[in-house]
């Protein structure tokens, strides 16, 4: 039977990855937008499913197309949603779909204000080397696998990777309030998205309304060093089993942690405080589908850590770059002491780009306070044009400072400038950390590398 799946928005980051985990399962895939980028554009083009052309056309619409997914990127008047509609097709949200291909399996969704992904990761790469048959959905792509998003037939467990942003244009629920999870995840709460939760508290809500969601017999592993999640935590979910978790023994030699269980060492490629307890809650989950502490240490040994979380860029004797996704204070703050910890050493310099919309916020930005200060030197960049393309006030540099609190902080509004600058500084016994979940406008940190004094 040839079964139809068409794509609203196929080149997002998630929707092209759904559009091809659709494709290898054997649906026939069909989808449009009005802008795909590399790599998205590449990848769809190679599964022989590129758009011929950029836009929306309705016709590409039928009644025997078995079901219609929406992306974020689309808007509410969409002319080939308002034609499936009309047709009466199934239109699901992305984590409709999600839902919907899952529904029979184990469900592990890891949420929570930070670490999503890598607590994702840590768990695929575990159950991956254990022969364990997953499907996933994660936020970013990994080593080892193909794609973000895998749904088979044969597998029983599927690990997402549950966001807290909105599900689509027509669906205003939180994308984790739609997975329903048999066993739950959370890292910790720090207000983000303000946008669409312009409260704390209207935020800290939807972690409780995510728990309440977790199947009955479920159960919840949560960071208990995370006071509002802590308390969150035991006010909710009445009916399922709740694991609380914080960071792991662990010792630091030559640069290296290694974790210490049974009187054995296990040495990592990763590092931090914070990995370190995003990896007790991976050993938490994959405990409940069948691995042993043993075994999860023996698998993890290897992880390298999800793309731009603590990503290393370039190093070389006493010269240490490393890029992160990290952009919201909490991240910040985890990211920079984590650096900072494993190099004693060494002078720490952090930069920052305010990219999202929270961050290029006036009303947000005091929550930077003292993000930075694990850092010897601190740096933010944020460029002008990106708050008036999101329509947001205009922020000063007095401002940044201010909310900073760190009176030696550096900001610049220029890229150049700022590649100018850090190309000034001698690297000698120095770790450069670069911090966004943007580019910086187009900084290319490989070659940015090669260009610094070392």
């Amino acid at each position: 039977m040839n079964r139809k799946i068409h794509l609203i928005a196929i080149g997002g980051s998630a929707m092209h990855n759904m559009a091809l985990s659709m494709h290898e399962k054997g649906f026939t895939v069909s989808g449009s937008d009005d802008e795909i980028n590399e790599p998205s554009k590449s990848r769809l083009a190679k599964a022989g499913i590129l758009p011929k052309e950029i836009g929306w056309f309705p016709e590409k619409l039928s009644a025997d197309v078995e079901a219609v997914i929406l992306g974020m990127h689309a808007r509410a008047d969409n002319p080939e949603l308002i034609r499936a509609k009309e047709l009466g097709l199934r239109i699901y949200s992305y984590p409709e779909y999600i839902y919907e291909a899952t529904k029979h399996k184990t469900r592990i969704v890891v949420g929570g204000s930070h670490g999503k992904t890598t607590i994702t990761a840590m768990i695929l790469h575990v159950l991956a080397k254990r022969n364990i048959n997953t499907d996933y959905m994660v936020g970013a792509q990994l080593a080892g696998f193909n794609t973000m998003v895998k749904l088979t037939n044969a597998a029983k467990i599927a690990v997402i990777e549950g966001d807290e942003y909105l599900a689509s244009p027509i669906d205003r629920r939180p994308k984790f309030h739609l997975y329903h999870p048999n066993i739950a995840i959370i890292s910790g709460i720090a207000w983000d998205h303000i946008n669409v939760f312009p409260t704390f508290d209207m935020y800290v809500d939807q972690f409780a309304q995510f728990i309440n969601l977790i199947e009955p017999s479920g159960s919840l592993i949560y960071c208990e060093k995370d006071d509002v999640l802590k308390k969150t935590a035991e006010a909710n979910g009445k009916t399922i089993k709740k694991y609380p978790y914080a960071s792991i023994p662990s010792e630091i030699n030559e640069g290296v942690t290694s974790i210490l269980f049974n009187n054995k060492k296990y040495p990592l490629e990763i590092f931090g405080e914070h990995n370190l307890m995003n990896l007790n809650a991976a050993r938490l989950a994959c405990n409940q589908v069948g691995v042993s502490d043993e075994d999860f240490y023996e698998a993890i040994q290897s992880f390298k850590g999800a793309a731009k979380r603590l990503e290393l860029v370039h190093r070389s004797n006493s010269f240490n770059f490393y890029k992160d996704f990290a952009h919201s204070p909490s991240k910040l703050k985890a990211t920079t002491n984590s650096v900072k910890q494993q190099f004693t050493n060494r002078k720490v310099i952090a930069c920052m780009e305010l990219h999202t919309f929270s961050s290029l916020n006036e009303d947000f930005l005091n929550e930077y306070k003292g993000a930075m200060n694990a850092a010897d030197e601190a740096i933010v960049y944020f460029n002008p044009h990106t708050i008036a393309h999101k329509k947001l006030k205009e922020i000063t540099t007095e401002q940044v400072l201010k909310a900073f609190d760190r009176k030696d902080l550096k900001v610049f509004t220029s890229s150049d400038e700022l590649v100018k600058y850090l190309r000034s500084i001698n690297y000698a016994n120095k770790v450069l950390l670069m911090m966004s979940s943007g580019n910086f406008d187009g900084i290319d940190f490989a070659e940015l590398a090669k260009g610094l004094k070392t």
